[in-house]
């Protein structure tokens, strides 16, 4: 059974950084895409980066730049490097297995607010 949870999410500051951590059981993480989402208060989840089987990324226009996904085969772990925080990036995060079908974690809080 494939269980993906997540934790790092915390209240920051504008400006300041978060890494969210994917720790992954029941499934080999390097064999599969894995992405991060977020969800916001009355908004729809949305996607935010991607880190592909080969090791490629992608990334949303919103967090080009601040943002920094990668996977750490070792740890069977995907992370999310937050850097530059602003209030629109406050939401739940989720990470997902990009398969059919596919799994997702409970997501963890982040909270962007001085």
């Amino acid at each position: 059974q494939v269980r993906l949870v997540e934790s790092g999410g915390d209240l920051v500051q504008p400006g300041g950084s978060l890494r969210l951590s994917c720790a992954a059981s029941g499934s080999i993480l390097s064999r599969y895409t894995m992405g991060w989402y977020r969800q916001a208060p009355g908004k729809e989840r949305e996607l935010v980066a991607q880190i592909l089987r080969s090791g490629f990324t992608y990334y949303a226009d919103s967090v080009k730049g601040r943002f920094t996904i990668s996977r750490d085969n070792s740890k069977n772990t995907v992370y999310l490097q937050m850097n530059s925080l602003k209030g629109e990036d406050a939401a739940v995060y989720y990470c997902k297995q990009e398969t059919m079908p596919p799994y997702w974690g409970q997501g963890t809080q982040v909270t962007v607010s001085s």
